[in-house]
Formats: C-alpha cells, sequence, structure tokens
C-alpha cells in the first residue's frame, strides 16, 4: 500500500466525527477468527452506532465492523428531525396519486393485524429504482431501528416491530443498495426454510474451489467443530445458503456458541458459500461476545471496554423483546448438551443432498452494466417486483441503503410477517400453517391484494399459535437481546 492509499476501513473511520471506537475481539473462541467491534458514540455531531464484522482477514472484519456501524449511524442519522406525512393509504393515493404510495399490502403485513386502507399511518419516501420515481411507504417499513422513529407513533401504533432487514453500506449508491439488496433476498429466501423450519437441505461441497472458503473448512475441522452447509432457495439466480453446526464434543464454554449460524445470498455459489462459512466462525465468539458472562467478555476485550458500555453505550440495533431475552436465559441454564440436542430435529438435521455444482455460479463480465448490482436489480425487477431505495450519505466516504422489495418474506415465524409468497411456498410444501379459502377457525387471515387473492384462489389464513408453537424454545435464533443485555440480568 503506497502512502496515498487508505484501506475502505479508515474510509469508514473518516466519514463519522471521532472517536469511533473500535477493537479486536480476541480468544473468545478455539477458533479465534477475525471478530472486530465498531462503535460511534453518540454525540450533539451524531446520534452514534455499533457493528460487529467478521472476514478472512483482520482488515476486512474491521471493514465488516465499520459498515454495520456505518448502517445503523446513518440510518439514524437520516430520519433525525425528519418530518412524517400522516394520512391513510386511501388519503395518500387520493393526495399523491396510487402510483407514488405504496400498497402496505404489497410489503409483507403480520396476518391478523387490523390494518385497512382507512388505518392512518406515518409515511416517508423512498426512490423507485426501475424509473426513479419518490414513492410514500409506511415509516416502521422504512425505519431500521426504534430509534429512527422519534416521536409519537400515528394513531392505532406501528403497524410492525422495526426489523434490520435491507440495510447495507459502502462506497458508492449502486454498492450499497446491492449489499442491501442481497440481504433482502436472503431473508426472504430463509423465512419459511430454516431455524424451526429448517427442511435439511445439505450442500455437497465437492467441487469448492474458494481458497478462503476451503482453508476455513480446514481450520474448522482441525478445532473439532463440524459444519453443514444448507440450501434454503436460488430464486432470481440467488444463491441462498446458511452454515450450521458444532463442537464434537459440546466444548462450547457459552452454551449459545453452538447455534452459530452464517447466512449468505450470492448469484456466485462459492462466494455465498464463503461468506456462509465466515459468518458461521465468527457467530460463535459473536454469540459469546454477546451474551455470554462478563468473565468471558473481559479478556477478549480492550480495558475499560465494559466499564464504558455499561454505563452508557450507544443505541441497540434490536427491540428488547422479553420473549427474545427469556429464551437466551433459558439456553444459558440447560448447558450446551442440553441445547445441541435441542437442535437435532431442526437445525442440524439432514434429510437430503444437493450438488454444490448444480446450483447457479456467475461472475461479472466485461460488457457495460454486467456488474452485480445490474445483475442482481435486473432479476428481482424482471420478475415484476419493485426495488425501492433509501439513500443515507455520510459527511465522507461512507453511504448506507436501505432497501425494501415488494412482494418479498421476512419475519413470517417470529412476527406472523406473510404475503403472497409465503402462503404460496408453505402450501406447495404441505405445511399445515396456511390454508386458503374458509378461516380453519380462528386463524389469522393474511393481508393480500385483490389480485393476489384471486392467483392463491381466495383468501389466505395464518395459524399464528401454530406458529410461536413450532418455533417454541427456539426462538433466540430469531430475535436475540441487546449486547450483554443477559450478562446484566444474571449478574455475571
Amino acid at each position: 500500500m503506497t502512502t496515498t492509499e487508505v484501506t475502505p476501513s479508515q474510509r469508514y473511520r473518516d466519514s463519522f466525527p471521532t472517536p469511533v471506537e473500535d477493537f479486536a475481539i480476541e480468544g473468545i473462541d478455539v477458533l479465534d477468527v477475525p471478530l472486530h467491534s465498531a462503535v460511534l458514540p453518540p454525540s450533539e455531531r451524531h446520534p452514534g452506532g455499533s457493528g460487529l464484522g467478521y472476514g478472512a482477514t483482520r482488515e476486512e472484519a474491521r471493514t465488516g465492523g465499520m459498515g454495520e456501524m456505518a448502517e445503523m449511524a446513518l440510518s439514524l442519522r437520516a430520519h433525525r428531525g425528519v418530518q412524517r406525512e400522516q394520512g391513510s393509504h386511501a388519503e395518500m393515493t387520493r393526495r399523491h396519486g396510487r402510483d407514488r404510495v405504496a400498497d402496505p399490502r404489497t410489503l409483507c403485513l403480520e396476518a391478523g393485524s387490523d390494518y385497512s386502507d382507512d388505518r392512518p399511518l406515518h409515511w416517508l419516501p423512498m426512490t423507485r429504482l426501475r424509473d426513479g420515481e419518490r414513492v410514500l411507504v409506511p415509516a416502521e417499513l422504512v425505519a431500521s431501528a426504534p430509534d429512527d422513529l422519534p416521536g409519537a407513533p400515528p394513531p392505532g401504533g406501528w403497524l410492525t416491530t422495526v426489523i434490520t432487514n435491507g440495510q447495507g453500506a459502502a462506497f458508492d449508491a449502486d454498492r450499497a443498495v446491492t449489499h442491501a439488496l442481497l440481504e433482502v433476498l436472503q431473508r426472504d429466501g430463509n423465512s419459511t426454510a430454516f431455524r424451526a423450519m429448517d427442511r435439511g437441505v445439505v450442500v455437497d461441497l465437492a467441487g469448492l474451489t474458494d481458497p478462503d472458503a476451503l482453508a476455513l473448512l480446514d481450520r474448522l475441522d482441525a478445532a473439532g467443530i463440524d459444519v453443514v452447509v444448507k440450501l434454503a432457495a436460488t430464486e432470481f439466480g440467488v444463491v441462498d445458503l446458511y452454515a450450521v453446526g458444532c463442537s464434537r464434543d459440546g466444548s462450547e464454554p457459552v452454551p449459545v456458541m453452538a447455534t452459530a449460524c452464517g447466512e449468505a445470498a450470492h448469484p456466485d455459489r462459492d462466494t455465498a458459500v464463503r461468506k456462509a462459512l465466515h459468518e458461521f466462525a465468527s457467530a460463535r465468539g459473536r454469540k459469546a461476545f454477546m451474551h455470554g458472562p462478563f468473565d468471558v467478555v473481559l479478556p477478549a476485550t480492550p480495558p475499560g471496554y465494559l466499564e464504558h458500555w455499561r454505563t452508557g453505550h450507544p443505541p441497540e440495533r434490536l427491540v428488547e423483546e422479553d420473549r427474545a431475552l427469556q429464551a437466551m436465559l433459558a439456553w444459558t441454564r440447560m448447558g450446551t448438551g442440553a441445547l445441541v440436542d435441542l437442535l437435532q430435529d431442526t437445525v442440524l438435521a439432514r434429510r437430503s443432498t444437493v450438488a454444490l455444482a448444480d446450483l447457479p455460479t456467475w461472475r461479472p463480465g466485461a460488457g457495460p452494466g454486467d456488474d452485480l448490482h445490474a445483475h442482481v436489480t435486473g432479476a428481482v425487477q424482471a420478475a415484476g417486483h419493485d426495488v425501492l431505495v433509501e439513500l443515507q450519505p455520510s459527511e465522507g466516504d461512507a453511504v448506507a441503503a436501505k432497501v425494501l422489495v415488494t412482494g418479498l418474506e421476512v419475519e413470517t415465524m417470529s412476527y406472523g410477517r406473510i404475503g403472497e409468497r409465503g402462503v404460496r411456498r408453505l402450501l406447495e410444501q404441505g405445511d399445515p400453517l396456511v390454508a386458503v379459502g374458509a378461516d380453519p377457525g380462528g386463524w389469522a387471515r393474511v393481508h393480500l391484494t385483490a389480485d393476489a387473492e384471486e392467483r392463491l384462489g381466495g383468501p389466505a389464513w395464518f395459524d399464528r399459535a401454530g406458529a410461536d408453537r413450532r418455533v417454541g424454545a427456539l426462538y433466540a435464533l430469531y430475535r436475540e437481546p441487546g449486547r450483554h443485555v443477559v450478562a446484566e440480568v444474571l449478574g455475571t
């Protein structure tokens, strides 16, 4: 590197006020793969944020942590002091035109919620990628954290819990949007295919050529850790994978480490495997760091970190849910062996195999527009979905993006958010959680457009109580309590 070159992690750091506090998390797991924390403390100049990053190298992990911090911090900054427009969907379409207002029923609402076209909502603008037009969207779907929505909610409250899905950061808008869109596709493919809904489709990695992925597989094996890569979906030509596993001898010092999972979505199968494996490996340390006792965290962090965090830390990414906290506390108390037993029929199940060589692959071409952004957005739009974007620039090179895609699924098993695609997928699998036609008896009606109901053959229904039973003790796979909250509660 010459004196004029700046690393990506430094470019992120230079995009924010000082000080940005970052450090390597080391010694927390036998693997000790690169894991990095980045924190921007809140100040008058910036609302702050935090992130954890991973990768094959220390710089890659540091860049990932800075990028995740940027996603959180720039989303908070973008929505601070922004005026939200209020009105029902019916009012907004009369005011702005039907083509300039997103129909909430195309954005995966909670089944059984009291949404109607006359319910008052708050709205924020996004940009429709295919034509550059401004489109108004319910604010709670644009936001990525509760603090993105300062002030009072609309009458009747928010439509659903704010989630972090669809965020990306980079040094140009196209890359940030692509990063965010791939996360949306990852969550859509996973929504009814893993965790408590795991179908056990294992990927045979014969033919894998990525050197970093191969080296990590060897490292995991040498450490006595079994890992399996599973397939969630290949829609839009994107390989949606996840990696799970645990030690062969149950030696995880913090039980939650056995629930580590790495997720990835990319049109190139080798790239997806590389990302899923590295996220899995780092997730072991990340989960111990986030939810382990202080005597595990303290040696892995710099002097003064815990004291500073406990006395005044930046906003957390996730809503503090009592259900998530209680589930994580139960895991902590049951020990590693019992937790692994709990995962055997779902997360760790192996029911069928697919060859890696049979999955999609892709390499950027030499032609104009033949890049990852054009490839992925083109495939999604060609399938009839609109990509909606909010760009969130920094004061430097970094830019973040929030992306929504009409018709795509998210948080079905945690918050009951389901649409036409989710209903169709569960019907095709013969899953009893959905039905079309008459209400089976006290089920939650799925919010669908008239066209969607016609395509399905009638109104759709989701068994939310059945979904809760299916998830059961696995809820902490879906939502996790905030950083160090478990240790605080247990006084450890």
